[in-house]
């Protein structure tokens, strides 16, 4: 692993037609950026803005239709100048992504310094973004499928073809339960079903490769970092699934084998059920609070929010020493259910990772203890800086 040699830091911030900002252009400075203001005043979109120029959908996972502007051009677009220093000096960089309308047709594009790039992933030689939002304190006593989008999103950050895969991995899923369907109709295409699988034993033994290096990573780091007097509780995490414990005691090219063995050996079962039922996209990412040696689930419900916040720390330090960026951290209504001790140590751990911060908060006494700080004031589908001066 490598430390992290660059701080990537957004000095401007454009947006079209961008969920509620008609239009929005503002210039930011600092590491620590908190975004204060009522409920609905748009905190979180200015956050998901930022998410989009990431691979993947973002923060809320929305479609990218769905993030256009009510009453807009049915387009929309978000842009940043983004001082990417390292040793060599100081780079600004234009960076870019929305959805535009060209003769008829409506798709997504990216850009560079305004130069058309192939997707978000070209981003990631720039900029690397981890965030936590509430949706994400149920992670532990959720269903499975929210740990594997959360652990997908860690692998992510790290590895830009991951999404690519799991995609793929979903449609050659989708494809076999369709082959599958018309066998329970006593019409089963056996070289079909054999094409499908062999596709799907490909791409899952690599998703679970992916998926089971980065875990290990992880793992690794938190051994290092490891503090059980922190007020965010170090993680025992691991994954589970029969792929993954294929990859533990066979090379890859096997484990393809394998899996295809079983696939074509669960035909008659997941011919009955109408789904594939074994494969890593049923397989979960165990988490245990290090500590106190117990499942994530059996914690408390504020042990499970720190053990979140711990998880994510961790992620943008695994993340800043295997790419040699420092991520920028997205961290909504992060403050409100802290006491004051947690969150000072908080903001002490934000502060020691070095890349730049964006909070949002509905309360900004919650942040009295963050030190130097940027202080923006959103209202409805506008941002004006907070003074210096004002009450916390």
């Amino acid at each position: 692993m490598r430390a992290a040699t660059r701080f990537p830091t957004i000095r401007r911030l454009i947006l079209a037609d961008f969920r509620s900002y008609a239009a929005l252009d503002i210039r930011v400075t600092g590491q620590m950026v908190l975004l204060t203001g009522d409920n609905g005043a748009g905190k979180t979109n200015l956050l998901e803005a930022l998410s989009m120029l990431t691979p993947g959908r973002g923060l809320r996972r929305a479609d990218a239709a769905d993030l256009a502007r009510a009453g807009g051009s049915g387009n929309w677009a978000v842009s940043i100048e983004l001082d990417d220093s390292d040793h060599h000096g100081a780079s600004v960089r234009q960076i870019g992504t929305g959805i535009e309308t060209s003769e008829g047709s409506t798709a997504r594009r990216c850009r560079i310094d305004r130069a058309v790039v192939p997707s978000a992933k070209s981003f990631a030689d720039h900029l690397r973004v981890v965030w936590l939002t509430p949706a994400m304190d149920g992670l532990f006593a959720g269903p499975a499928t929210e740990r594997r989008r959360f652990l997908d999103r860690i692998v992510l950050t790290v590895d830009t073809d991951h999404a690519t895969r799991v995609n793929a991995l979903d449609r050659a899923l989708r494809n076999r339960n369709r082959i599958l369907e018309d066998g329970r109709a006593g019409s089963l295409n056996r070289a079909w079903a054999e094409a499908a699988e062999h596709e799907v034993a490909g791409l899952g033994v690599a998703v679970a490769a992916a998926r089971a290096e980065t875990v290990a990573r992880l793992a690794a780091l938190i051994a290092e970092t490891r503090d059980d007097a922190s007020p965010f509780p170090w993680a025992d995490v691991m994954l589970r699934g029969d792929v993954e414990t294929l990859l533990e005691r066979h090379p890859a090219v096997e484990v393809e084998d394998l899996y295809r063995d079983m696939l074509r050996s669960s035909r008659p079962r997941d011919m009955a059920a109408g789904r594939t039922s074994i494969g890593p996209h049923v397989s979960d990412l165990l988490v245990r609070h290090g500590p106190k040696a117990v499942e994530a689930a059996r914690a408390s419900t504020g042990e499970q929010k720190a053990l979140v916040v711990g998880l994510v720390l961790a992620q943008a330090r695994l993340v800043a020493s295997l790419s040699g960026i420092a991520p920028m951290i997205l961290l909504d209504e992060i403050a409100a259910h802290f006491d004051p001790s947690r969150r000072r140590a908080l903001f002490a751990a934000l502060r020691s990772l070095g890349g730049q911060v964006f909070m949002t908060g509905a309360d900004p006494v919650a942040f009295g203890d963050a030190g130097a700080i940027t202080r923006l004031t959103v209202e409805a589908g506008s941002i004006r800086a907070t003074p210096d001066d004002a009450p916390m």
